[in-house]
């Protein structure tokens, strides 16, 4: 009894902090990370070691409002040689779940979710050269260009890479992407696992905030991808939510940030347990985005999928019993949006 107590005192004060935010326009781009397609080793079985959403939890979320799924997958899996062709079979997986994603009327963003690194071998250090990743995407950008709903994200959460290095790699894959022909949006992260709390601090070879205005993509179509959790350290690993304060402040800074230079956003991950002040934080980050709507295209929540587990705090996965209050956020925050982004830049524009 004390349990379902505390659970409704936390929907209602979840509620009470929301409303002010649903009276404006969310971005257009509103989901979550279906995980599964980065499971395991590279060596992986298809339904043993890693999996990819089924139809009934894409029709879940799309029932809930969402209007984009980030659809994380193994660089190594997909290209098991650096510069050779795409394995047939691992991407008629992707396809054809990206077909599933799209009958079901929502975006999908392309994840390699590979934290910068080919196999144990960073990227920009031989073999994995920025070159070999150019190579990558221009082989997987032939596949989708031009198709709409398809949005590009280059790399989850590189790290350990210095940011005059990543710059260097992302511009040659947005290069090759281009030269493919393809005019998707292409969302770019930074370096320290893109994070919104460190977007303008040096911590590893310049400041993301500093070093990625020298972007260069010959359709100026692309947005910046930051990454922001709510605990303690930002690292998405603590149920309880004591960096709340901090994650708030930080994507207000990274908005500050995107209208300063004239860029656009996307928050590419963020997550939370029921604990109330992970709840109170998620609404408010939602406000922030849905004020500002003019820069932040969108987000993706941190997890669900067919094989999350059930005891994650963050899991928004459908399961027996009723929806985890986060759900229930999500979708209100969702369904109170309006509007379609196009991930196809037209031609003459």
């Amino acid at each position: 009894m004390k349990t379902r107590r505390h659970l409704t005192a936390l929907l209602l004060a979840a509620a009470l902090i929301a409303s002010p935010a649903l009276a404006t326009e969310a971005p257009c781009y509103r989901g979550v990370n279906l995980s599964g397609g980065e499971y395991g080793e590279r060596g992986g079985t298809y339904g043993t070691n890693y999996t990819y959403p089924s139809e009934d939890t894409i029709g879940y979320f799309a029932e809930k409002g969402m209007t984009i799924i980030r659809l994380p997958f193994r660089w190594e899996r997909l290209q098991p040689a650096l510069g050779g062709r795409l394995d047939d079979d691992e991407l008629k997986r992707i396809k054809d779940t990206v077909g599933l994603i799209r009958k079901h009327g929502m975006a999908v963003l392309l994840d390699p979710h590979n934290f910068g690194y080919y196999d144990k071998v960073q990227v920009s250090t031989a073999p994995a050269t920025d070159s070999a990743f150019a190579d990558f995407w221009a082989r997987l950008a032939v596949e989708f260009a031009n198709q709409e709903g398809i949005l590009f994200g280059l790399m989850n959460e590189p790290h350990d890479i210095k940011a005059t290095d990543w710059l260097d790699a992302a511009n040659a894959a947005i290069r090759s992407i281009r030269a493919a022909g393809a005019r998707n949006l292409i969302l770019v992260p930074g370096t320290a696992w893109s994070g919104a709390h460190s977007w303008e601090k040096d911590v590893i070879g310049g400041a993301n905030g500093t070093v990625m205005l020298g972007v260069r993509d010959p359709l100026d179509f692309y947005a910046f991808e930051v990454h922001q959790y709510l605990d303690i350290d930002s690292s998405g690993t603590h149920p309880t939510c004591e960096g709340a304060d901090a994650a708030v402040e930080a994507i207000a800074g990274v908005t500050a940030w995107l209208k300063r230079n004239h860029k656009r956003g996307f928050l590419g991950e963020f997550g939370a347990s029921t604990d109330r002040d992970c709840m109170s934080g998620l609404t408010k980050i939602y406000a922030t985005m849905s004020d500002n709507s003019d820069v932040w295209l969108g987000w993706s929540y941190w997890a669900a999928g067919d094989w999350w587990p059930a005891n994650e705090p963050f899991n928004v996965q459908p399961r027996k019993g009723p929806e985890r209050p986060q759900m229930r956020l999500l979708a209100e925050v969702a369904k109170a949006g309006a509007g379609t982004c196009s991930a196809v830049k037209p031609v003459g524009k």
